[in-house]
C-alpha cells in the first residue's frame, strides 16, 4: 500500500525547468546551480534604494528568489538560497549595498532574509506540481512565496521598530514594486516552458 501510494506521488510531479534542462544532473551540478543562483540573488541585491523612515532598502531580490525556486524546485531553490546567506554571513559582499557580516542575519532584515529561503522552497514545492506551467496558477504560487517573505520580515523587524510603524517600515512602501516583481516572474515560468517544447525538452 505504501509502495503504491509513493509510485502515484511520483507520476503526478511534474518536472521543473531544471530538470528539463538537465533531467540526469549529477550533484556536482546541483551544487552549481545553486551557486550560480545565489549569485544572481547577490547582484539582484545591489539594485538598492535605501529609504530614510525604514531599515529594509527596496531591492530587486525578491524577483530573483521567486525563480530560482521556481527554476529549481523546492530543494535546490532553497539550497541556492542558503548558499546566498552562507556567502554574506563569511563575508563576500552579497547582500544589498555590497554589505556582509552575519550580523545582517540578526538584524533588522534578517527575517526578510531568512523569508527568501521558505519562499523559494514554497515556490519550488508549487511549480513542482505544474504551478508554473500557467500564468495564473504562477502567480499564486508567486504569491505565496511573497506572503511568506513579508511574514518573516515583519515578524523580526517588530524587535527593531515600534509597532504602530511596523507596517510602514516593513511593508508598505514595497507593496507596488513587490506586485511588479511578482507579476514579471510569474510571466517568466509559462514563456520559458513554451520556450523548452519549442525545443522539445519540456518533458512532462
Amino acid at each position: 500500500m505504501m509502495r503504491g501510494r509513493f509510485r502515484v506521488s511520483r507520476e503526478t510531479r511534474s518536472l521543473t525547468i531544471a530538470e528539463a534542462l538537465f533531467p540526469s544532473h549529477s550533484a556536482l551540478i546541483t551544487v552549481g546551480m545553486g551557486i550560480c543562483f545565489s549569485i544572481v540573488v547577490a547582484l539582484s541585491a545591489q539594485v538598492s534604494i535605501r529609504l530614510p523612515f525604514t531599515p529594509v532598502p527596496v531591492t530587486g531580490q525578491t524577483f530573483a528568489v521567486l525563480l530560482a525556486g521556481a527554476l529549481l524546485g523546492s530543494r535546490f531553490g532553497a539550497l541556492a538560497l542558503l548558499f546566498y546567506l552562507l556567502e554574506g554571513a563569511g563575508g563576500l559582499p552579497v547582500f544589498a549595498g555590497a554589505s556582509a557580516g552575519a550580523w545582517h542575519l540578526v538584524g533588522p532584515t534578517g527575517g526578510y532574509l531568512f523569508g527568501f529561503v521558505l519562499a523559494a522552497f514554497a515556490v519550488g514545492w508549487l511549480a513542482e506540481r505544474g504551478w508554473d506551467r500557467s500564468f495564473g496558477k504562477a502567480v499564486l504560487a508567486m504569491l505565496a512565496g511573497e506572503v511568506l517573505i513579508y511574514a518573516c520580515g515583519l515578524f523580526w523587524l517588530a524587535r527593531f521598530v515600534p509597532a504602530g510603524a511596523l507596517l510602514s517600515a516593513g511593508l508598505a512602501p514595497f507593496i507596488a514594486g513587490d506586485v511588479a516583481k511578482l507579476f514579471l516572474a510569474a510571466a517568466v515560468m509559462p514563456a520559458g516552458w513554451k520556450m523548452l517544447q519549442a525545443f522539445g525538452l519540456s518533458g512532462r
